[in-house]
């Protein structure tokens, strides 16, 4: 499947009619039937109905609507990348993992995209992730969980997050401050369970540290699947108390009486990048 059978089915598509479709194209109409057939050929689908007047299958319906949408983000895409290499626009890309958005991530997404000429990609990924898509140059900054020895990657710690645990609604552990040790009786829930190490290995070191196993009842992928697995009374977790700003009428948190329970927000890039874009994102956020 190539571009131009997309951008050809969407004329067909919006003019319903093969001439006037092919006059829009400036191509004769045989090939452009046949590029069409080609396409239908590939999916395995009929787009059309080759009745008059020409109509929309039910599957040609739901592909235009989405091949439309693919063709108008390239579209977006192409224009911003020839804006970035004219130097009219610079282009950021961020990676965090979930939880940070609970924290003051947002608002330096605010504070960038007021520059007017910045674009910025954002992309969701642990740190380990992190890690390598600032080597592939797939991002140039990282907000994560996790300290790595990498000698490509510079990280620093931006704060300590203490950690909260989130029990569902009604749990008995709600009533105040709780200690690790009580908190090992309990299942847990873990995340994120690919790749490692992760936040789950840190969880893991503050019970290790203490002396204490914890026996996990479930891992999940992301923070909110394990939010929601608190809530169905799967397991117990540790988040960072920024995600407490989650508001959920069936689950609650209790403060740690271990003050030593924390999360290091971390922020990652290119060991020796200069570029003034990212000289300006770590002045915002030493500024915040």
């Amino acid at each position: 499947m190539e571009l131009r059978h997309l951008r050809y089915f969407r004329v067909v598509a919006q003019t319903l009619n093969f001439t006037r479709a092919a006059e829009q194209l400036n191509i004769a109409q045989p090939p452009l039937s046949r590029q069409i057939q080609q396409l239908e050929d590939e999916l395995g689908v009929e787009l059309l109905e080759r009745s008059r007047p020409l109509r929309l299958t039910e599957a040609g319906r739901f592909f235009y609507e989405h091949s439309s949408q693919l063709l108008e983000q390239l579209k977006r895409i192409s224009d911003d990348t020839r804006r970035v290499a004219s130097g009219s626009k610079r282009w950021l890309g961020i990676g965090f993992a979930p939880s940070t958005l609970y924290g003051q991530l947002p608002e330096l997404i605010r504070r960038l995209r007021g520059f007017g000429d910045v674009e910025l990609g954002l992309s969701e990924l642990i740190t380990l992730q992190q890690v390598e898509a600032l080597k592939s140059g797939r991002i140039d900054i990282g907000f994560g969980r996790m300290l790595l020895d990498d000698p490509a990657i510079t990280q620093e710690v931006l704060r300590e997050d203490p950690l909260v645990a989130a029990l569902p609604a009604g749990h008995p552990l709600l009533a105040g401050p709780v200690s690790l040790e009580r908190l090992a009786a309990e299942p847990f829930v873990l995340y994120p369970g690919n790749p490692r190490p992760s936040y789950a290995d840190h969880v893991l070191g503050i019970f290790n540290r203490q002396g204490l196993k914890i026996h996990v009842a479930q891992m999940a992928n992301e923070l909110q699947t394990a939010i929601g697995l608190v809530a169905a009374g799967i397991g117990i977790t540790l988040v960072p108390a920024s995600v407490q700003r989650l508001h959920r009428d069936d689950i609650g948190y209790s403060e740690l009486l271990d003050r030593h329970a924390t999360s290091p927000i971390v922020i990652s890039y290119r060991s020796g990048d200069g570029s003034e874009l990212l000289r300006q994102c770590l002045r915002e956020v030493k500024a915040m």
